[in-house]
């Protein structure tokens, strides 16, 4: 994979892509992820954030998402204005339980791993994220429920070196999704060592997150520089 430089371009210097270019790096993106990605929200209630995970989803190429318990409908307002028309670009189904959602994503194949902070939990980047997987995220304040995480195939948690106890659960679904579609790096594994391109694109999503200015140009020259220094095909 390669990323397009323009008619008489410097291919080292990097440069905001052009729409067209965009599409055309995200269309090789979708050629070279062959793993399945979906999405269990457990009472996410929060319609902003729910929106906001709705947009990440779409961008990851998430297929389904299952919204349990007191999660925010998709068509409540708030969820519309920070999911920006994305809700059309992902499948959607309403679950009275968490439990039953999991239940419902490993009967489709997934492997469900609950996002947490939890005794028995592995880093993100040690976790099983290989193959197909539904990432499960909790409640604003109470996190994944018991029921949830007894349920979970393997339980993840996001390491924070920082003071901070804990991320904004939009934030977190971002940085669990930049992280699974390149599964668990095997030269990584138990060296406690973050997946580096998953890092850089959880950057870019918690910038966009953030609204820091010009946060887009960021994740669009960064997976841009990604794709051309790894040459991926």
């Amino acid at each position: 994979m390669t990323t397009p430089v323009p008619p008489g371009g410097d291919a080292k210097a990097p440069h905001q892509l052009r729409p067209v270019e965009v599409k055309r790096l995200n269309r090789e993106w979708r050629r070279v992820s062959e793993a399945r990605l979906a999405l269990l929200l457990d009472s996410v209630g929060q319609p902003f954030n729910v929106g906001s995970i709705v947009r990440s989803a779409a961008a990851f190429g998430a297929e389904h998402l299952w919204l349990c318990g007191s999660t925010a409908p998709l068509s409540h307002p708030g969820v519309g204005k920070t999911a920006l028309g994305t809700q059309r670009l992902v499948q959607a189904s309403t679950e009275a339980s968490a439990l039953a959602a999991a239940k419902a994503a490993s009967a489709a194949g997934l492997r469900v791993v609950a996002i947490e902070l939890a005794s028995g939990a592995v880093p993100l980047h040690e976790a099983p994220l290989d193959g197909d997987v539904c990432l499960a995220v909790g409640n604003e304040d109470h996190g994944c429920s018991a029921a949830l995480l007894a349920a979970a195939d393997a339980v993840a948690y996001i390491p924070q070196p920082g003071r901070v106890g804990s991320l904004n659960v939009a934030v977190a679904a971002a940085v669990a999704m930049a992280e699974a579609p390149h599964g668990t790096a095997p030269s990584l594994e138990g060296k406690n060592v973050a997946n580096p391109m998953a890092m850089l694109l959880a950057c870019a999503a918690v910038l966009e997150h953030a609204h820091t200015p010009r946060a887009h140009i960021f994740g669009i020259s960064m997976g841009g520089m990604i794709a051309q220094e790894f040459a991926l095909a």
